[in-house]
């Protein structure tokens, strides 16, 4: 049988072994609770004819969890002195691959194609290197992937942000782009002590399941994210001043927005965070003749 590799005994073996440090410039902690472990990948719900994606896979503490629990799993490492390690640590699974490639850079679709032929089944489940989680998540959930959802570990504080809702100071621009794709929700929070080195801030495990439909239908996807983005642009202040000052030719085109405003039923005093997805939809629709 073999031990866990995510435990503090072993992971300071591995690492001795190697001679590895970390780098902080890649965002590398490692997790050294099996019992963490055990719990993401039932919050991912895999069976064994699943696939999962993992990214950033480390020194194999998680890959090997989900080598166990479903068919085939396939990762993301950035960094190449992990590789021969995971070689090491993950030998004993012939259901792994390692791809060696920023997956911001990767050709996602193309991947899952080829690694994941007859897997109808199929989840990215990671514990995200924080300085890059924001754009990996919105890269999964644009690209239009065949995946189920996606179960990472990430910084506390942005996945409130991410399942935040309407009229709290956590709700913005993220919170609907992600929302807009998926149902949203944080499902656990992780101390710190957790990790191997220990990182600056708490953890929190989310789950984001993709809709089948978004919550609200748009003319304009992009143009949608714009108008949020604008409309949350000064928190403090007012959807009118906001989009006014953020929209190009915002400020000649101000009784245009206001007439936007009204068709879409959002009294221009309100602020940004008061509304709801569906009423950014109307108003970036009633918006759209005007400014594309």
């Amino acid at each position: 049988m073999n031990k866990d590799i995510a435990t503090p005994v072993r992971t300071k073996e591995i690492l001795k072994k190697y001679g590895f440090s970390f780098k902080k410039s890649l965002g590398q902690n490692f997790l050294i609770d099996t019992n963490i472990l055990n719990r993401i990948v039932d919050f991912a719900g895999l069976s064994a004819e699943s696939g999962a994606i993992e990214i950033g896979p480390g020194i194999g503490a998680l890959t090997e969890q989900l080598a166990k629990n479903s068919k085939k799993v396939t990762a993301f490492e950035i960094d190449q002195r992990l590789l021969p390690i995971l070689a090491d640590t993950l030998s004993p699974y012939n259901n792994v691959n390692i791809i060696h490639e920023d997956i911001l850079k990767a050709d996602v679709k193309q991947v899952i194609g080829e690694e994941f032929q007859g897997i109808e089944d199929l989840m990215v489940v990671a514990n995200l290197p924080y300085y890059v989680t924001t754009p990996i998540i919105l890269k999964l959930l644009s690209e239009n992937l065949p995946i189920r959802g996606i179960v990472c570990m990430l910084q506390k504080e942005v996945a409130e942000r991410i399942s935040a809702q309407p009229g709290t100071k956590e709700y913005g621009s993220l919170s609907i782009a992600i929302q807009y794709y998926t149902t949203a929700e944080t499902v656990m929070v992780v101390p710190k002590t957790v990790f191997m080195p220990q990182p600056n801030v708490d953890s929190a495990v989310i789950r984001l399941i993709r809709r089948e439909t978004p919550p609200v239908e748009v003319k304009d996807e992009e143009f949608l994210f714009q108008i949020t983005r604008a409309s949350f642009a000064q928190r403090r202040k007012t959807i009118l001043n906001n989009l006014t000052s953020q929209l190009q030719d915002g400020k000649s085109k101000k009784e245009q927005i206001l007439q936007a405003l009204e068709l879409a039923g959002v009294d221009p005093g309100r602020r940004g965070e008061t509304l709801s997805i569906e009423e950014f939809g109307r108003l970036s629709d009633a918006l759209l003749p005007h400014f594309k």
